[in-house]
């Protein structure tokens, strides 16, 4: 059980409101997140890494959770943050954030969206590809506006993670490849082009991590690859950021680590690299996303349907699903839940929590130890603050959730519960399809 999630008179408190008053409240499916622990994993952060090493600097990763409010939380604990679409530098934008504090990622950003970009001035932007540095430096040298860059490379390091979240393989879909005669003719053109200025590298190997070998591996990739820099170009890379990835609690199976237990070993290996090569030790950049927001997260459901299959299983129907938690189907997550109306009661048997959409798949969480759940009942999943709303998606015509931020016994609509009328609202009708 998280910390800001407690039991009191058979009621399930999140912070210090009751579920079943929220999920009243704001009906279900309903997202509660929780403040507390969102700021708490900031300062873990600050304490364990910003203040700890010299020369850092942490970014939040939006593609996890991300709305106008959320934004003014980063922005208040100082973080950096960042984006990989048009959409999600906009949303930044929209709630003011300090562009000089955005750090652009995305293997296939459009020229638009490059050029907003530019036109922002952002802190830095992360090229993905060679296409994309030649498009970056024509639209920086059309407006006359130098920009700070980092290539992603692709380290070429296998984690110990679901395929579909290991991010730095080498036929990964992201980053240069660090063949010769792919990157260093892509270094020297951004070392001479005329607006941008080259600060260094990136690489993200993973998310939901526990051991950080795969973190270490890659940063002494990278340290190669800085050390041939200046020997052969005699520049010096003043920045690498080593992405984030850092594993949290879903179920009793997840040992998480503290942050410090991932970039103290980071730094160290850094520190003494560029201590024995004689290099300028860069800045050095981390990018939590999950890390910050997974556990803050409960998704509230009510109970709908109740099939028992005699001798092969029970399924305990709720009124969301696949399209406010697409990671079940997506790579297998595991998630652990509590009736939010009898969390004290003795489990009754197993049951597979599936969600009302019309595929097999939708199933949220299996092999749940559970009461006797009724029609009615809410049920409470735990540790779903990232990439569950960002996630969510309109099949079968389902409604978004609401997202709710509690801080201590306040609740704040964060997010508005969509409508039907929602659903239909960019819907056009050709002229000829009015015709009786």
């Amino acid at each position: 059980m998280h910390q800001h999630i407690t039991i009191k008179d058979q009621k399930i408190f999140i912070e210090g409101c009751d579920a079943l008053t929220l999920a009243q409240t704001y009906k279900t499916p309903l997202y509660v997140l929780s403040e507390t622990t969102i700021r708490e994993k900031f300062r873990e952060i600050r304490t364990q890494f910003l203040e700890k090493h010299p020369n850092t600097i942490a970014a939040y990763a939006s593609k996890a959770f991300l709305t106008t409010a959320f934004v003014k939380i980063v922005a208040q604990e100082g973080f950096h943050m960042d984006v990989v679409s048009g959409g999600e530098l906009f949303t930044a934008l929209n709630a003011q954030f300090p562009m000089e504090r955005i750090i652009f990622h995305g293997n296939n950003k459009s020229k638009e969206e490059l050029e907003m970009a530019v036109l922002n001035k952002v802190g830095r932007i992360v090229v993905d590809n060679t296409h994309e540095l030649e498009v970056l430096a024509s639209i920086a040298k059309a407006h006359q506006i130098e920009m700070n860059i980092l290539f992603r490379i692709t380290p070429g390091v296998n984690s110990s993670t679901h395929d579909y979240i290991a991010t730095g393989k080498k036929d990964s879909k992201f980053g240069i490849s660090l063949d010769d005669f792919v990157i260093m003719p892509a270094i020297e053109t951004a070392i001479k082009a005329p607006f941008l200025n080259f600060l260094g590298f990136h690489f993200h190997v993973g998310s939901q991590i526990f051991d950080h070998t795969s973190h270490v591996v890659a940063t002494q990739i990278a340290l190669d690859l800085i050390k041939r820099v200046k020997a052969d170009y005699n520049y010096d890379i003043t920045e690498l950021n080593t992405g984030g990835g850092f594993g949290i609690k879903y179920t009793d199976t997840c040992t998480p680590q503290s942050i410090g237990y991932f970039t103290d070993a980071i730094v160290d290996t850094i520190d003494q690299y560029c201590m024995a090569n004689h290099l300028v030790r860069p800045k050095i950049c981390i990018e939590p996303g999950r890390f910050i927001v997974g556990e803050a997260g409960t998704t509230l459901y009510t109970v709908g349907s109740v099939k028992d299959i005699k001798d092969l299983k029970t399924y305990v129907a709720v009124d969301g699903g696949m399209t406010d938690n697409i990671r079940p189907a997506l790579y297998q997550a595991k998630y652990t839940a509590l009736l939010a109306n009898k969390p004290l009661d003795p489990a009754a048997g197993e049951v597979t929590l599936c969600g009302k959409c019309c595929e097999s798949g939708d199933l949220l969480v299996e092999h749940l130890p559970l009461p006797k759940a009724t029609s009615g009942d809410v049920v409470a999943v735990f540790s779903t603050g990232a990439y569950n709303y960002s996630m969510a998606s309109h099949y079968n015509k389902h409604v978004v959730p609401a997202v709710v931020l509690v801080s201590g016994a306040n609740a704040y609509e964060i997010v508005e519960r969509e409508t039907y009328e929602d659903l239909v609202r960019h819907d056009v009708i050709p002229p000829h399809l009015n015709q009786i």
